[in-house]
């Protein structure tokens, strides 16, 4: 048996430099709803956090990862 992924099968996602281990670059989990607020339902970020996210700093990142985490965000399907 190899530690190798299967051919064509993806591996883990790269660490992300500044985010700590284990943690996503984004904390989007596919649940995309700001229907009635402006606060995603499925990962807790605005609206501006979500369109501005590639572009925000690492810190900011940081500051939003533990206000979400803070609140019960993500919220993934177990």
């Amino acid at each position: 048996m190899s530690d190798q992924p299967e051919a064509g099968v993806a591996g883990p996602a790269p660490a992300t430099p500044g985010t700590p281990a284990g943690r996503p670059d984004t904390p989007c989990v596919a649940v995309c709803s700001t229907t009635f607020d402006e606060v995603c339902r499925g990962c807790g970020r605005t609206v501006a956090e979500v369109a501005h996210w590639v572009s925000m700093s690492a810190e900011a990142k940081e500051l939003v990862w533990q206000r979400i985490l803070a609140q019960g965000y993500p919220r993934r399907n177990k």
